[in-house]
């Protein structure tokens, strides 16, 4: 298998609800690509106050490749290192990359869901309409029960603005950042997945990574 596959490529075997999830923007290096990095040793920092909820997507995308490794393993996020001692440790356990999310926003939208008729309607018999007409009084009785219609209602979605990034430790630069939007968001775990899976494909896209 090609060194430049070696990152992320996990990831693109993964299914999860990625319909919920897309790209609203990236950015790219110009003059270098995550293909060429050839990255060995990946940090993997998802920046949440939630300590637990910081774990299980850590542990989500660092169970899909050997070269991801947890934050949390290396940098306690209770103690206050220095940005030159977090870069030391680094240096001193040989990462060559990092990845970062963030969560940038929430968005609260109210929609209405129609109703939806779930019963049979009127018509007529001998031959002429299909319907409830001449059919007895269980059938014609059945038009009007709570299971005919099923009335609309307003439901609440929260749609999370998560930023992705990719840090070169070697170029000492971000080379790749992306912001997706997930809708519908019950699982973690998944959204991860699902957030991963849009990265991968706009990289694949704007020749980050080469395409299938």
């Amino acid at each position: 298998m090609k060194k430049y596959l070696i990152l992320l490529i996990a990831v693109l075997a993964l299914t999860s609800c990625g319909s919920n999830t897309s790209i609203v923007n990236s950015w790219r290096d110009p003059k270098i690509t995550v293909a060429q990095e050839h990255f060995k040793k990946v940090l993997v920092v998802v920046l949440v106050k939630d300590e637990a909820s910081r774990r299980v997507a850590e542990n989500r995308i660092a169970a899909s490749n050997e070269i991801f490794k947890t934050s949390y393993q290396y940098l306690d996020a209770s103690s206050q290192l220095t940005k030159e001692q977090k870069l030391k440790i680094l240096q001193d356990e040989n990462f060559d990359g990092v990845i970062s999310m963030r969560l940038v926003s929430t968005d609260k939208e109210t929609n209405y869901v129609p109703g939806t008729y779930t019963g049979m309607y009127y018509g007529g018999f001998d031959g002429m309409y299909t319907g409830m007409y001449g059919y007895g009084f269980g059938n014609w009785y059945g038009m009007y029960s709570p299971n005919f219609y099923d009335p609309g209602y307003y439901q609440e979605t929260t749609s999370y603005m998560v930023e992705t990034n990719i840090f070169s430790l070697k170029e000492n630069k971000l080379i790749w950042t992306g912001t997706t939007k997930s809708d519908y968001v019950t699982d973690l775990g998944q959204t991860v997945d699902a957030i991963m899976q849009a990265v991968v494909k706009e990289m694949r896209k704007d020749g980050s990574l080469p395409p299938k």
